[in-house]
């Protein structure tokens, strides 16, 4: 089995974990898991007409409702669409995160995922937790096409964890990707196909067990 007791979410930008894994991290929190979040951008340029620290806010409070404590919550800031520019001092961090926390299991976007700030964070992982198993998440409006070889089972209360923990936030209610409806739909398809009412899908990355 994966060693799960020290776990780290990956997110190039705030609320990429909770879209991709929030009902896994509600339920590793549940069961006592220490679980570990990274936004390597609070993308304080992409607010338009509102505070510049909002998505950061946001993704304080949309956390602590998943059940990650404050103090293992981390933030860096590093400007959207420009992580290619800094693949180095990324990795540094990452290098860093690794030493500090020492997790045994590793989130992070799935390895077609299109966004070019996620592939940056996808590589550099790799090379940064060398001795982790690693999981890809979904993003589906990042993927021209997927492969997902891994799917976790969720409670009813997980879901409704990872739905609650988006509406926290509240700038970005208006995409698609974020109503409820979507996040419903997505779960149980992912349900299906392992045979649960409802799970999250993920690319198998490495796995150490």
């Amino acid at each position: 089995m994966i060693q799960t007791n020290r776990i780290l979410i990956l997110a190039p930008h705030t609320d990429d974990g909770e879209l991709g894994c929030g009902g896994t991290i509600a339920k590793f929190c549940s069961q006592g898991k220490e679980v570990f979040y990274a936004a390597f951008s609070d993308c304080k340029k992409s607010m338009v007409n509102l505070p510049p620290d909002t998505l950061k806010k946001e993704c304080i409070k949309a956390t602590a409702i998943l059940g990650i404590k404050a103090s293992d919550l981390l933030f860096f800031d590093f400007d959207v669409r420009t992580f290619s520019d800094h693949r180095q001092e990324i990795l540094e961090e990452m290098v860093k995160l690794n030493k500090a926390i020492q997790p045994d299991l590793i989130f992070t976007p799935a390895s077609f995922d299109g966004h070019q700030d996620h592939g940056v964070i996808y590589s550099e992982s790799l090379r940064a937790f060398k001795y982790c198993s690693i999981m890809g998440y979904e993003l589906p409006w990042n993927n021209s096409s997927s492969h997902f070889n891994c799917f976790i089972p969720l409670s009813e209360e997980n879901l409704m964890k990872k739905i609650e923990s988006l509406k926290a936030y509240t700038s970005q209610s208006h995409k698609k990707y974020f109503k409820e409806d979507f996040i419903l739909s997505l779960t149980r398809v992912r349900g299906v196909q392992a045979n649960t009412q409802f799970a999250e899908a993920f690319e198998v990355c490495r796995l150490i067990s």
